[in-house]
């Protein structure tokens, strides 16, 4: 019986891909049955010769090509539906990890019992490490992942939306399942959902993933359209969060929408444009004193950068790089 599926989306990976693979196979055990789940998401480069290279190395390997790019969502749910693992966990192409992580990751939820463990990781760019840790400081223990999304103005574990950070109980089904469409902040519904709905989880003090970061053709450094994919990710929210979680919701999208608005510059006019409209449009959407709350809690600065958005706003057309 399988133990552990892991889940590994890929989309033109053949420069770090080997890496991701080989941290894999270092993680091989005898105390249990892992397969590994590449989903290729229509690669035009060598990954799937990459892909190849592996099959010895990782007995329990599967491929499936997307042949026309679904997205990171999209891939991430193909391979969801090909896991047979008792649990699942996610890994990017282009990050990796350490020897052992995985035997102490289902060691941790096995021992624990509960439906999703998880863990801190390592951030990674060039040369430079730094441990991040998940926001829940209480480790070790079974909780309600209800209480790991408030208060609003404290950082959470709703702020700490990285799929690849945790493992989780296959059984959970719908609720791994990630948005379709969304080409970037697709974690942020999905990590909301998972804390409203799931019965129990737990934070282990685990630092075996590393993240890489700054990388040229990632997606948080592309401006074109699918930036814009974190206002239809916070539509998500926003429609399925209970009135108890509102504060919070507006502080994490006005948050995310001040870093935006201080990197709009990539952006192309046309997609600036959109932006704008979409920035005003999520704000108005909020209750006023879900809004009010939020802008408060940022620091004047970046609160400043919202001012043209803002309903009544004599700025219509919002602030231009």
């Amino acid at each position: 019986m399988i133990t552990l599926s892991v889940v590994v989306p890929v989309r033109d990976g053949e420069a770090y891909l080997g890496d991701a693979l080989t941290s894999l196979a270092r993680n091989r055990t005898r105390e249990f049955e892992t397969e590994v789940v590449v989903v290729d998401d229509g690669s035009a480069d060598a990954t799937p010769e990459v892909v190849e290279d592996f099959r010895r190395d990782l007995p329990g390997l599967t491929v499936v090509r997307n042949p026309v790019p679904l997205g990171l969502a999209g891939a991430r749910n193909t391979g969801l539906k090909l896991a047979a693992g008792r649990y699942v966990t996610f890994l990017d192409a282009d990050d990796w990890l350490a020897p052992g992580y995985l035997p102490r990751l289902v060691a941790a939820i096995d021992g624990l019992g509960c439906d999703f463990v998880r863990v801190d990781h390592v951030q990674v760019e060039g040369r430079r490490r730094e441990t991040h840790r998940a926001p829940q400081p209480r480790r070790g223990v079974v909780l309600d992942p209800r209480d790991g999304i408030l208060p609003a103005g404290f950082k959470t574990m709703v702020d700490y939306p990285y799929a690849w950070a945790g493992i989780y109980r296959r059984e959970l089904d719908d609720l791994l399942t990630f948005p379709a469409g969304l080409h970037t902040a697709e974690d942020r519904p999905w990590i909301w959902r998972l804390h409203r709905l799931a019965r129990s989880y737990a934070v282990v003090s685990l630092a075996g993933v590393f993240y890489r970061r700054g990388l040229a053709a990632s997606l948080t450094r592309i401006g074109d359209e699918r930036q814009l994919h974190f206002f239809d990710a916070y539509d998500i929210v926003l429609d399925e969060a209970e009135p108890r979680y509102l504060p919070k919701a507006a502080r994490n999208l006005c948050a995310l929408l001040a870093h935006h608005v201080e990197l709009a510059g990539r952006f192309a006019p046309a997609v600036r444009a959109r932006f704008d409209e979409r920035a005003r449009a999520a704000l108005a959407r909020l209750p006023h004193e879900a809004l009010t709350e939020a802008i408060g809690g940022l620091e004047p600065e970046r609160a400043a950068l919202l001012d043209p958005y803002l309903p009544g706003s004599h700025l219509a057309g919002g602030p231009r790089a």
